[in-house]
């Protein structure tokens, strides 16, 4: 039985006719090896995953480990040691339900999205790849951000006696209510001899906070704003990367080291499915696409982190962007826009290697 590069070989000659990729068919198919692809990715790198976000959001018990490669395995065997190897995957299964539909979405709608801008080779620029890659991510987060949120609230949680299950954790977030600090400044802002353009502001931004919700669904967007502008860079310059990096490794001078010909046909009916990448290329592609994409929008995720569990640390009020990145300033200064960056690395590697390899080889094995 074939396995394998070989498994491609065998099924090459069940790919004869052109994909319809706006059919319901193909958003299906493609959406289904997007959220396998985003399962198989986040697993692998599940334990990294809940160190970073401990460092990210300045967890009190383990901030001491972060910003070296030792305090990485340090944090690691301290959770192991406390909480065993489920610990290590603690908001996991969140992860999961949150994943499926992110990358399901993120994946169909980068296709749909893909072939509405690059309708062929002349049109195979870099800026339309860009913005394909930044409207996919921003779709997928949209509809995806509460499980982010709650995924995140879980791996937080370090204490054993702190325990929460997936709906204890929904009901906490859902009823925090931030303390009512407008009507302080409202009072202080009535009683001021002139009206400033400072006293102005005041009024302006106590207006804001008390029109805004102070619980409910609102708890669940949390880090939304920089969310969405850290998806601008990310999914853009990681889809950018992967496809540019896909082209490169599939050019004629090397195609015979990088390719699997027998998938060459497929690009011959189809151009818009290029030949299939040896595993190594294709890992290679993915890998180089997580080492760009998170760079360039790491500073963005860690706001996003610190805001999201803003109910868990101090006063349990509601953090903007702008008071959360005073605050990492204050704190930590520029290097704390790049805690975690070291596991972030580490991690971003093989989830995203790993998330377009079996995203590919999903497409393929589905017939699309």
């Amino acid at each position: 039985m074939p396995t394998g590069d070989n498994t491609i070989a065998f099924n090459s000659a069940r790919r004869p006719k052109k994909t319809e990729k706006q059919s319901l068919d193909y958003v299906l198919r493609s959406g289904l090896a997007g959220g396998l692809a985003g399962c198989a990715a986040k697993t692998i790198v599940g334990p990294l995953d809940r160190v970073k976000i401990l460092f990210q959001a300045s967890n009190p018990q383990f901030a001491k480990y972060a910003g070296s490669w030792f305090g990485v395995v340090t944090a690691m065997k301290d959770i192991y040691s406390e909480n065993g190897a489920l610990g290590l995957f603690k908001g996991h299964s969140a992860t999961l339900l949150r994943i499926f539909p992110y990358a399901s979405i993120k994946f169909l709608a980068y296709e749909q999205i893909r072939h509405t801008l690059i309708r062929g080779k002349d049109q195979e620029t870099p800026l339309r790849r860009l913005a394909s890659g930044s409207a996919a991510g921003i779709t997928s987060v949209f509809f995806t951000y509460p499980l982010e949120v709650i995924r995140v609230r879980l791996a937080f949680e370090t204490k054993r006696d702190s325990r929460s299950s997936l709906s204890g954790i929904c009901k906490q977030i859902y009823h925090e209510h931030p303390p009512l600090t407008y009507q302080t400044t409202s009072a202080n802002a009535s009683s001021a001899p002139t009206a400033g353009p400072s006293a102005l502001a005041t009024t302006a931004s106590s207006t804001v906070q008390q029109m805004t919700p102070r619980s409910g669904l609102a708890n669940f967007y949390r880090g939304f704003s920089p969310t969405m502008w850290g998806m601008l860079p990310y999914a853009g310059m990681s889809f950018l990367t992967h496809d540019t990096a896909g082209d490169w490794l599939r050019h004629p001078n090397i195609s015979e080291y990088t390719n699997l010909p027998s998938t060459a046909a497929s690009s011959s009916v189809d151009p818009h499915k290029p030949a299939q990448l040896k595993v190594w290329a294709e890992l290679l592609a993915g890998g180089f696409a997580g080492l760009v994409s998170q760079t360039g929008s790491y500073p963005l995720e860690v706001i996003r982190r610190r805001m999201q569990v803003g109910g868990a640390v101090g006063d349990g009020h509601r953090l903007g962007m702008a008071e959360t990145t005073t605050t990492i300033w204050r704190e930590r200064g520029f290097k704390g826009f790049w805690v975690g960056l070291t596991i972030g690395y580490i991690k971003v590697v093989p989830m995203v290697a790993t998330s377009f390899f079996v995203y590919e080889r999903g497409k393929y094995w589905l017939g699309i």
